[in-house]
């Protein structure tokens, strides 16, 4: 990939700097450097409202047909409006599920009807979507899960439990992987289902994290139901669909997380050369290793993306960029715990007296342990690479 940018990508990234300072303005103005992963300091309606100011500029639909309500600018562009979007230290955004997984898998899998039903009112950010793979008993084996969906009439009629599904209290709509055929074991004999929230059978508990938060959930189905039309694929053909969704996962916004992450490492490099952390010789080690790493990082998703950039749905190859930033993040809030020392440590505001406070860092800390595990594990991504990529033989059950 040339990393200089072309005449018309220059003009499209003054777009959307322009863009931004003309709308972080009123209500937004104070998001600045705020929000993001696990950090839960701006209220959720705001940043859905902030969510559908971008949409209404077209942001959101980058990389769609236009003759869905999208964008259809270049791959290059897409990293282009990541990449200008944090560096202007925009709000970190809710996760939209819809339009960086389910939108895209619909484009992939989906008939012309599903494509025109589903689509635009994701890109348009007017329906809210969550993801229904991981289970209590199954976690990232999604090959494993239990989740079952018989068919009744003109309905799927769905039973089980989801876990750890991100923003369900307040999503419209789920997709959810579920066994359509008991008879078959694993991969074989699952489907991909999509189904309203907005029923009697489905009940939604949230999950308190460590950090206060609680933007995962437990989801309960009891003989929740959709219409048989609302299936991704056909029926069986569940676990290829899914496995492009988490291809899809991880394309071109994870390139603004990456920003993100760059923006944290200045933060952190920014407070040890003042309060003198930088003068351990090991600490500063460290800080050059973790930049050493996190710029790996970078220059690894671009080559993945190339995928992306010939027209084809990522592959099993795509887990690289997933254990390697989960695995860099983790080991990066630790070393933000060693930098600052005893004073992270202490939660709260002491002037106040307020209890479980905590700040940006320790909210990265505590927030990261997980990256490891969510989205599948790193085992789980080892396993995929192992066996989809490098032809390894099958590890023994």
């Amino acid at each position: 990939m040339d990393f200089a940018l072309s005449p018309a990508e220059e003009q499209f990234r003054d777009e959307v700097r322009t863009w931004l300072e003309e709308h972080l303005v009123g209500d937004f103005a104070d998001l600045r450097g705020r929000g993001g992963m696990g950090q839960e300091d701006i209220p959720e309606a705001l940043l859905i409202a902030w969510e559908q100011e971008l949409a209404a500029g077209g942001w959101v639909g980058l990389g769609y047909p236009e003759a869905l309500g999208g964008r259809p600018v270049t791959l290059m562009e897409q990293v282009v409006f990541f990449s200008t979007y944090v560096e202007a230290r925009a709000p970190g955004r809710i996760p939209n599920v819809g339009s960086t997984l389910l939108g895209p898998t619909v484009v992939a899998y989906g008939t012309d009807e599903q494509k025109q039903r589903w689509v635009p009112p994701i890109i348009a950010a007017s329906e809210w979507w969550c993801q229904g793979y991981s289970e209590p008993n199954a976690g990232s084996d999604l090959a494993n899960v239990s989740t079952k969906a018989v068919r009744d009439g003109d309905r799927w009629v769905i039973s089980g439990q989801k876990v750890w599904t991100s923003l369900a209290h307040m999503a419209d709509w789920c997709f959810v992987v579920a066994r359509t055929d008991p008879s078959q074991e694993r991969h074989k004999g699952l489907s991909y289902l999509l189904v309203p929230m907005d029923q009697p059978g489905i009940e939604v508990r949230p999950i308190v994290q460590i950090t206060g938060g609680t933007e995962f959930n437990e989801v309960f189905f009891d003989e929740a139901r959709t219409p048989i039309d609302n299936i991704v694929g056909t029926e069986g053909d569940g676990w290829k669909v899914a496995m492009g969704t988490l291809g899809f996962e991880r394309g071109a916004s994870t390139l603004g997380q990456q920003m993100t992450f760059r923006q944290e490492f200045d933060q952190l490099l920014e407070y040890a050369q003042q309060s003198g952390a930088a003068d351990d010789p090991v600490l500063r080690q460290e800080l050059a290793q973790a930049y050493s790493t996190l710029e790996i990082l970078r220059y690894n998703q671009l080559r993945m993306l190339s995928i992306e950039a010939s027209g084809g749905v990522p592959g099993p190859e795509m887990s690289i960029g997933k254990l390697y930033w989960a695995s860099w993040h983790r080991a990066f809030g630790e070393l933000m715990m060693r930098v600052r020392g005893a004073t992270a440590l202490v939660a709260g505001d002491p002037a106040t007296g307020e209890g479980y406070v905590l700040d940006s860092a320790q909210r990265t800390f505590l927030y990261s342990r997980a990256h490891t595990i969510y989205g599948g594990s790193n085992q789980v991504q080892r396993n995929i690479l192992g066996e989809r990529v490098l032809g390894l033989p099958r590890e023994p059950r």
